[in-house]
């Protein structure tokens, strides 16, 4: 009897730290698991230290790990989820190289998909990284599974997990140059359970996952799956416009009644026009982030431009 393929995805960024680890945990996980198959591709982006180097000196000793190496830094978003377009296996694990998710978990994975979950999602309910950037995460998710108006989105999932092949060939029916995997997941439907976890410190290196990169997750989270944001600029407007209305009728009023007690004011003047100015950019960045991703998704570029495979037939 044929055993069943398990395709292994890591993304990779600067991991020369971890990529040793992470290859010996997922090799002695199948050492275990004598009825499955697996390949073990390693996503490269572009990496600016040894790590692709390595990944290479690792698949020329062993043909079960395959390795794709972008073009340029095509970003986190479009390269993790391309590698995960690339396994095509029974069933395909994404597992970050730093190590922060439990490899083990894979048997617990494995076990709910053969009882015939095909999304099987891991959720950290709880952290040893930094509190305040993980309770910053925690309110994101919050936030943006609170906004969400077409799919319930699942809290503190970031894509490791294990997915059916049936779940891959309906997201490579996608065409979305900028996908949000955490919706995509959900919106595609599919059968689906969690399992909870404490997620660990990174083992070496630095995060390349910074600031910027966590807001531009947030955004693009909230602008392909919610208008809530538009409707609150619509009716803070709406509001704000009643407000001044009736601000300048009080005014009016007063100054004619009151024409030498009741000056106006060069200061409350200046604090209006500056608050209405800054709500007014407040919701044109808004208005911009929408904007931004329909022109992102109309260009149609491709995910990624890869330069080089190793060990693909």
């Amino acid at each position: 009897m044929n055993k069943k393929i398990i395709s292994i995805i890591t993304p990779v960024y600067n991991e020369e730290g971890n990529i040793e680890a992470i290859y010996t945990a997922i090799k002695d996980i199948f050492i275990q698991l004598n009825k499955y198959d697996y390949e073990h591709i390693f996503i490269d982006n572009d990496s600016q230290d040894d790590s692709l180097n390595l990944l290479k000196a690792i698949a020329h000793k062993d043909s079960n790990v395959k390795v794709i190496a972008n073009a340029r830094n095509f970003g986190f978003v479009r390269s993790s989820y391309y590698g995960l377009l690339q396994g095509y296996g029974d069933a395909v694990f994404m597992i970050f190289a730093d190590l922060q998710d439990p490899p083990e978990l894979l048997l617990d994975f494995l076990q709910k998909w053969e009882q015939g979950y095909q999304v099987v999602k891991g959720v950290k309910m709880s952290s040893q990284e930094n509190y305040l950037i993980f309770n910053v995460r925690k309110f994101y998710y919050f936030l943006v599974s609170n906004l969400s108006e077409d799919v319930d989105l699942t809290s503190n999932f970031t894509g490791f997990g294990l997915y059916d092949k049936k779940v891959l060939e309906a997201l490579r029916l996608i065409d979305d140059p900028y996908p949000y995997l955490k919706g995509l997941i959900s919106e595609v439907g599919f059968k689906s359970t969690i399992i909870n976890y404490r997620q660990s410190v990174r083992k070496k290196g630095k995060s390349s996952f910074n600031f910027y990169r966590m807001y531009d997750l947030a955004m693009l989270g909230i602008t392909t799956y919610s208008n809530f944001p538009l409707r609150i600029a619509t009716m803070v407007g709406l509001c704000l416009s009643i407000v001044s209305f009736l601000v300048g009728l009080c005014t009016l009023i007063l100054k004619l009644m009151y024409w030498n007690l009741f000056p106006i004011g060069i200061a409350a003047i200046l604090i209006g026009l500056f608050f209405f100015s800054s709500v007014q950019l407040f919701f044109i960045g808004i208005l911009g982030e929408y904007i931004g991703l329909i022109n992102r998704r109309s260009l149609k570029r491709p995910l990624i431009v890869e330069r080089e495979r190793v060990n693909f037939d």
